[in-house]
């Protein structure tokens, strides 16, 4: 199995809620290419329902997001021909998100995220995302990332934010 794309992001990119390795409470999801899409396969856990028995929408969201974001940083570098992580340190964070919840997510599943990179234009990527659970698709999504400047979180970081 291949490295996961979040797996190869550089330390000071690993920390988010959803993708970070580094983050102790985090989700840790793991996306891959399958050719060329992207998959993300992930079980929440069972608490992470809205309804007992399904999947919260809000989680459906950060899946979605998480998975388009890896999907476009790991996009810029098989287009720049270069290793995922390596200098510069290429970060994409979200611009839009849209999610269309077509029929209920069960719980206690492996869900199952398919992203389409759509388009790569200057510093935007756009990754069209499916949620598939037994083959079965319950939820669609669309992320526009951007390239995030050098300097983004550092200045946060060094003020204490």
């Amino acid at each position: 199995m291949t490295q996961a794309f979040q797996d190869q992001f550089a330390e000071r990119h690993s920390h988010c809620y959803g993708c970070g390795r580094s983050n102790e409470q985090g989700m840790k999801i793991k996306s891959r290419w399958e050719g060329e899409k992207s998959v993300c396969r992930h079980t929440p856990p069972e608490f992470m329902h809205g309804v007992p028995g399904f999947v919260y929408g809000g989680l459906i969201a950060s899946l979605m997001d998480c998975h388009g974001i890896g999907t476009a940083t790991a996009a810029h570098f098989r287009q720049a021909g270069t290793p995922i992580g390596s200098d510069p340190a290429v970060r994409y964070v979200t611009a839009a998100l849209s999610v269309d919840y077509l029929k209920p997510t069960p719980t206690g599943v492996e869900l199952e995220l398919w992203g389409t990179v759509r388009e790569i234009k200057g510093k935007k990527i756009v990754v069209d995302i499916e949620l598939k659970v037994a083959g079965e698709v319950t939820a669609r999504g669309q992320v526009v990332a951007v390239r995030m400047p050098e300097n983004f979180g550092g200045a946060m970081q060094s003020e204490g934010k």
